[in-house]
């Protein structure tokens, strides 16, 4: 029900998404960008791709970077795919963190990025990327921080008036979802662009000593 619902929100927004949020998505995409690091030889999978603006930055660098982008909103995707129509590395297709359209051990890096708040089962979306991801892999993950003070106050408002919208977590609460999911946290922040948005960010890779 809460998948359908942000379904629908994003396919409404999708025309106007990229235009309406710029400095949001500038601001976010391009910091996680330089904190993932991606290897030019990485096969990269971008959960919640929106309009395939993180596929931007990267094939900028890097042309031959493969990368699959998977997105719940068919809008969404059908802009990213026009977007970079030009890139036959890159490829989208319909799908959700806790179903990802993907064979085990696939990728390199699995990115998500200001998408978490949004996910009705997040042990089990974590459990999902961490399927994907190859033995050496990494899992970036960017989402809102509660810990802050604004964040609280998007994150009570949002429950009342946006129907998909589930939670964001504070950095403790965000990082046990990993040591449940059996993910070892290899770095982590927290980060605020300008007075408004405020996030945390990790780097975790699947736990050596479960494997």
């Amino acid at each position: 029900m809460v998948q359908s619902v942000v379904q629908q929100q994003y396919d409404q927004l999708a025309k106007i998404y990229d235009q309406r949020w710029k400095n949001y998505i500038g601001n976010t995409l391009n910091f996680v960008n330089q904190w993932a690091a991606i290897p030019a030889e990485a096969n990269v999978l971008d959960i919640a791709c929106g309009t395939g603006e993180f596929e931007r930055l990267l094939l900028q660098d890097n042309p031959n970077q493969q990368i699959l982008g998977i997105d719940i909103s068919t809008e969404m995707l059908a802009i990213a795919q026009q977007k970079l129509d030009g890139y036959s590395s890159v490829r989208f297709e319909q799908g959700s963190a806790t179903k990802i359209p993907a064979v085990d051990e696939q990728f390199d890096v699995v990115i998500c990025a200001s998408s978490f708040h949004y996910f009705d089962q997040p042990i089990d979306a974590l459990a999902s990327m961490k399927r994907v991801l190859k033995p050496e892999g990494k899992v970036v993950i960017l989402d809102w921080c509660k810990d802050y003070l604004l964040c609280r106050f998007y994150d009570a408002v949002l429950k009342v008036t946006d129907p998909g919208y589930r939670q964001c977590y504070t950095q403790t609460e965000f990082h046990n979802f990993f040591s449940d999911a059996q993910l070892s946290i290899q770095a982590a922040t927290k980060i605020r662009f300008g007075w408004a948005w405020e996030f945390m960010i990790v780097t975790a890779t699947k736990d050596s000593t479960l494997c």
